[in-house]
């Protein structure tokens, strides 16, 4: 890798970060005492649905994050790398170098139908005892299990490992993804052989792993014409994105956890050791891959997908009031809002989910919101009770005092939302960065490029000391202070 032309220890690198309704290329300036963002380029991500189900628009994101690097390339100058991070779980099949069809969502309706074939060879307590991985109806290890053309495969790319073999051509699986297929041993951190051999997958599909730094190798000669770069190398950082935004969790004292809030809300805390107890496997909770060898214990809560698709109706239905919006209104309205389960899985296709959320409520005879902005009031109190119930948990499994929550992601800009997670939690919450997907991206490629050194702990200090982070204390009066 290249360094930037700004001299030693200073780097610009490219972050191709792709969100599970959004994907952006940044631009990431790094160097002692100074780490800064700029986005290059932005853009949707919408499923498609064909007659056999719903799909990524793989080939679009592509095009779009192939655009992107263009940008950078032209802005940033001599870059000293690109890397990319996404979602987990879903994958694409190569065979003799071409793609096998478009990449299904993880939303698609039959991608869980493989949970009973799986359950029926390895129970799910001796899975999770052997992968740690939390159960969720689309995990890698059930869609797998129901996917024909599996045994046509030469390899399975997880979806940032297929962007980078498009930029590159390199077949390789990068390990925090890796974690979670529910087919990586937790313990040895290597593929389960002997799980894959008794779910009768084909083993040659699992490619060899690599692990945040390691170096992919340059773009391929066509890609790089496109982008104007001949000298652009990409390596992997914590590919999958969760990974990436926990590097940026400015993490300053043993007693703090995340919640990394985005279409999901990821909480958890960071471990040096896996907790695969039967109390954790009850309480849903999933030991996956970080950066540097830690254990990302976390559970799976719905995030702000529950207010993106609610304003997708309201859109339909001709409202045209925004999100900021309809927050702002929200704040008027009583924080004794009802509250309703979040992880109803009634709640995970995409749809209506404001009649969802009435139905929920009438099942139960308990009168539902009904005005926009109390429905808004609603959704928030009720994401923000199940994080602070996910929060208890996470501290009672591991042992763990947690008096601080650091709020990243998106859902760091909702600041009702982080009012409210302070005081259904009874915690401290600091709120940012926004950004931590493409920061945590941008300082393993800075850390590979030797324009910075040292450990998670000294990366985490330059984002404490360089992004703009937001206090909410728990008020007196609050859900969790009249307990």
């Amino acid at each position: 890798m290249t360094r930037d032309p700004g001299g030693a220890g200073s780097a610009t690198v490219a972050a191709v970060d792709l969100g599970a309704s959004s994907g952006r290329v940044m631009l990431g300036h790094v160097s002692p005492g100074v780490l800064h963002l700029e986005a290059v380029a932005r853009f949707s991500n919408e499923p498609v649905r064909t007659p056999d189900g719903l799909h990524w628009s793989l080939l679009e994101l592509y095009a779009r994050a192939v655009d992107g690097l263009r940008t950078a390339v032209r802005i940033g100058g001599d870059l000293a790398g690109v890397a990319v991070d996404s979602w987990a779980v879903d994958y694409g099949l190569i065979q003799d170098g071409r793609l096998l069809g478009v990449p299904y969502h993880y939303r698609d309706e039959v991608r869980g139908q493989g949970v009973q074939q799986v359950h029926a060879v390895v129970p799910q307590a001796e899975l999770y005892r052997r992968t740690g991985l939390q159960f969720l109806p689309f995990n890698t290890v059930y869609q797998l299990a129901a996917d024909p053309w599996v045994s046509k495969a030469d390899h399975l790319l997880l979806i940032p490992d297929l962007m980078s073999f498009l930029l590159t051509g390199r077949l390789a699986t990068e390990r925090t993804n890796a974690s979670t297929t529910g087919l990586l041993d937790v313990h040895a951190g290597g593929w389960d052989e002997d799980l894959i051999e008794r779910l009768r997958l084909p083993r040659e599909v699992f490619g060899d792993l690599v692990d945040p730094g390691d170096v992919l190798g340059p773009l391929l000669p066509h890609v790089a014409d496109s982008v104007g770069s001949g000298e652009l190398t990409v390596s992997a950082v914590g590919s999958h994105d969760t990974a990436s935004a926990v590097v940026a969790v400015p993490i300053q004292t043993d007693d703090a956890a995340y919640v990394s809030c985005g279409t999901w809300g990821l909480v958890g805390l960071e471990l040096d050791k896996p907790v695969v107890t039967e109390a954790s496997r009850s309480a849903n909770f999933t030991n996956e891959g970080g950066v540097d060898g830690r254990i990302r214990f976390l559970t799976n809560v719905m995030g702000t997908w529950l207010l993106s698709e609610s304003m997708r109706t309201w859109e339909r239905q001709g409202h045209g009031e925004t999100l900021p919006t309809l927050l702002a209104a929200a704040q008027d309205v009583s924080h004794d809002a009802p509250i309703f389960d979040v992880q109803d899985p009634r709640f995970l296709p995409p749809g209506d989910m404001p009649a969802r959320i009435v139905e929920w409520f009438h099942e139960r005879a308990t009168a539902p919101p009904r005005e926009r902005p109390a429905v808004v009031r609603c959704i928030v109190e009720s994401m923000a009770q199940a994080f602070a119930e996910a929060l208890d948990n996470a501290a009672e499994l591991s042992g763990r005092v947690v008096r601080t929550v650091h709020v990243v992601g998106g859902g760091a800009l909702n600041h009702l939302l982080c009012q409210a997670v302070a005081d259904r939690s009874g915690r401290r919450v600091l709120a940012g960065p926004v950004e931590a997907t493409a920061l945590g991206n941008v300082l393993i490629q800075a850390r590979t490029a030797g324009a910075i050194a040292g450990g998670l702990e000294m990366l985490r200090r330059l984002v404490a000391d360089t992004q703009e982070i937001a206090q909410f204390e728990p008020r007196i009066g609050s859900a969790r202070t009249t307990r």
